[in-house]
């Protein structure tokens, strides 16, 4: 039966995969009849705002409030999904929906609800000093949002506020996971186990590679958490040379071009677009992502299974969700360069388990990463939070 969902995001300044998926599922669930009605709020009303009144609705919005109350009275909407609400549509639209008895599931593309900068991630390093603490001080105390004191202590008030509420607790009808580690990460900050649901997001199939290309491919932004330092002082390691593309750009692309210069097994070929990505990694003999940080599920890993291309990545976070060591790919211990240029030595060297492991990496990809896939793993959420609904639709009527 058709339903009519509210699709709720706050864009970032910056496009991004979170965009990009809340476009995809959209455009899948109007494909499959579904009548969707979609809200998107922007980051660059920002600036607009000002510093103090974003702070406010970052913790409350009463905007938020006055247009969902008119907007779910005057439609019948089945339940409600929000892909981001930080900053600007804040978490009164659990509050909106709970009175007008319309079911809510969050998706969760980060680590938002439990550290204030969302990633894990500090000073080079996995951070996890914030978890467990109501009072995420920490995260203000260094400054772990965009190195600012006043954006710290604004996220930080935002989530003490609602673990004092239970909003999360209570106002939220399902999470969903992209990854069982990530859901693992919010059973240990407090969100009811019963509450998660595990959907990995899904990429259009682009068609199988060859793998025949003579490199190794590393695809992403090129930033310190991506482990960019780790990826190149590699190349430096490997017994048996090939050639590594470097596709992407940010703030180590001087980086990247200088090895690029003194390294003539490493070349930079800046940034692509996604045709010219999937035809550069249809080709390649291994995808390298040696990522430092947990992640949340990193499409690039996705893309490459799609072609068929096997996966060398750190054992961490989202990727050891997702990769599988000795079929889908191998493991390497994060920032450790030299083990790093050990695996990918090991792996051109056994032509027989390659081409195993690309058999596998395509196989993988039809069975979890389809937007069939994708839509019968929807379905059966959607499914739960209405079964489960009821007595709170009564209450509310």
């Amino acid at each position: 039966m058709p339903l009519k969902i509210l699709s709720i995001h706050n864009t970032y300044l910056i496009r991004g995969g979170e965009d990009g998926s809340f476009a995809a599922k959209n455009k899948l669930l109007k494909d499959k009849g579904h009548h969707v009605v979609i809200h998107t709020e922007s980051n660059t009303r920002i600036e607009q705002l000002g510093k103090i009144r974003t702070a406010a609705k970052t913790i409350w919005s009463k905007e938020t409030s006055k247009y969902f109350k008119k907007l779910l009275t005057e439609q019948r909407i089945d339940l409600i999904e929000c892909e981001n609400t930080f900053p600007l549509i804040s978490p009164s639209i659990y509050y909106v929906a709970n009175e007008m008895g319309v079911p809510v599931i969050q998706n969760i593309r980060n680590y938002r609800l439990l550290c204030p900068n969302a990633l894990f991630f500090r000073e080079g390093r996995v951070c996890e000093d914030c978890m467990g603490k109501f009072v995420p001080w920490p995260g203000v105390k260094n400054k772990c949002y965009k190195e600012s004191l006043a954006g710290s202590a604004t996220i930080a008030a935002m989530l003490t506020t609602h673990r004092a509420l239970g909003t999360w607790r209570d106002k939220v009808d399902m999470y969903v996971a992209l990854t069982e580690f990530a859901r693992d990460k919010l059973i240990q900050g407090g969100i009811p186990s019963d509450r998660i649901a595990v959907k990995p997001n899904f990429v259009p199939d682009p068609g199988e590679g060859s793998g025949e290309g003579d490199y190794v491919l590393y695809v992403g932004r090129l930033s310190p958490e991506k482990g960019i330092d780790t990826l190149l002082a590699a190349w430096k390691l490997l017994k048996n040379p090939i050639r590594l593309k470097i596709a992407g750009d940010g703030p180590l692309t001087e980086l990247a071009l200088q090895a690029a210069e003194t390294n003539p097994n490493i070349e930079y070929v800046g940034s692509k677009s996604i045709e010219e990505v999937y035809d550069l990694m249809g080709e390649a003999r291994l995808l390298v992502f040696p990522s430092v940080w947990y992640e949340g599920l990193p499409r690039t890993i996705i893309e490459a299974y799609a072609k068929g291309t096997p996966v060398v990545a750190s054992k961490l976070g989202a990727m050891e969700s997702i990769v599988r060591d000795g079929v889908t790919g191998s493991y390497f211990e994060p920032g450790n360069a030299s083990d790093l240029a050990v695996k990918i030595d090991a792996l051109l060297s056994d032509e027989e388990k390659l081409r195993r492991m690309r058999t596998n990496a395509r196989k993988e990809f039809e069975d979890k990463y389809t937007a069939e896939r994708h839509y019968d793993l929807l379905m059966n959420i959607y499914d739960r939070v209405l079964t489960h609904y009821p007595k709170k639709l009564k209450k509310s009527q």
